[in-house]
């Protein structure tokens, strides 16, 4: 019988082994070069309030503002204007308390097939384009992609993404803040500080049915086994940059959809870019694009072949690289 058994035990380390260097040969084969950093002709403007085209700035420009705030949005015409009023009330009044403080907010339409450009329009007409800026993208990139159009458009020291639903309450920016200072002295000037909603991890299991709460320890568990270690909390829309930090990270950045967060910080790790993860205010809002299933199925896929092109060196980190 033990013989069997460590027959049996041998074959199957042997098919696992074979499978492991399938899956690795697929994955080399299959993997897309990094996106190519470029604009069609239409995203490089942005309307002003009065509606005329101006050319959009660059992150490789010197910084003119302290704060920049980029908003993926994607047909969220019903759940922007709640976010929008709540962080542009936050930013407003933190600007009368310090006069000192700029701010701007870049929403990007990721190819909206709703009225998401015409709504935040709207806030750029009412609070002016110094302040409030629309990109719409010719085409859907991807949540990842639409904030990498929105970051390298930006003009701030600090860059914060920040998602369309309003899930979490803006004031929690000063708490990304101070521990995105706590960080210092930032090596290269690059630090990140991450949203995290970690600390509410009881609560949502309370509501959840087993399956959804085993898919997400499954894919906690194949985050830090693959992937991110020491952040417990890679996907939640919040993060705040350092300016140097956003251009690295978002400039060697393959993947542009569900995953894409965790290539961000895999990356940041890789480069030893500090991060902080910082607890925050969270509530979970009707009208998520995700799937349960399908969509953790993917971003399961997604990090075993980020893994996976890294060590076989069909991804490489790039330095900085700037859009055409």
């Amino acid at each position: 019988m033990a013989p069997l058994l460590l027959q049996l035990a041998v074959l199957g380390a042997a098919l696992a082994a074979a499978a492991l260097v399938l899956i690795s040969i697929v994955a080399f084969i299959t993997a897309t070069k990094m996106p190519a950093l470029h604009r069609h002709e239409e995203e490089k403007f942005f309307l002003n309030a009065k509606g005329q085209k101006e050319t959009l700035p660059s992150i490789w420009d010197l910084p003119t503002k302290q704060l920049s705030v980029v908003v993926p949005s994607y047909n969220e015409e019903k759940r922007l204007p709640v976010m929008m009023d709540e962080a542009l009330s936050y930013l407003e009044k933190r600007q009368e308390r310090d006069p000192a403080f700029t701010y701007e907010v870049i929403v990007v339409d990721d190819g909206s097939k709703d009225q998401t450009s015409k709504v935040a329009f709207k806030y750029c007409q009412k609070y002016g384009s110094d302040k409030v800026r629309v990109i719409t993208l010719v085409k859907n990139r991807g949540k990842g992609g639409a904030i990498r159009m929105g970051i390298f458009s930006s003009r701030g020291e600090k860059i914060l993404m920040a998602d369309a639903d309003g899930a979490t309450k803006f004031p929690d920016v000063e708490k990304l803040e101070k521990g995105l200072n706590d960080l210092q002295p930032w090596p290269n000037q690059m630090a990140i500080a991450c949203g995290s909603r970690a600390h509410l991890e009881k609560e949502s299991i309370a509501q959840r049915s087993y399956f959804r709460t085993l898919l997400m320890y499954g894919f906690h568990f194949l985050v830090w086994f693959l992937c991110v270690k020491g952040i417990r909390d890679t996907q939640c829309g919040f993060k705040l940059f350092t300016r140097e930090a956003a251009s690295q990270t978002f400039s060697s950045l393959h993947i542009e959809r569900w995953a894409f967060d965790v290539e961000l910080l895999y990356i940041a790790q890789c480069f030893k870019i500090p991060i902080a993860e910082i607890a925050v205010n969270w509530t979970e809002i009707e009208g998520s694009k995700l799937v349960p299933f399908w969509s953790w199925l993917q971003m399961g896929k997604d990090l075993l072949f980020i893994r996976l092109r890294y060590m076989t060196g069909a991804w490489r980190l790039e330095q900085t690289r700037k859009m055409n």
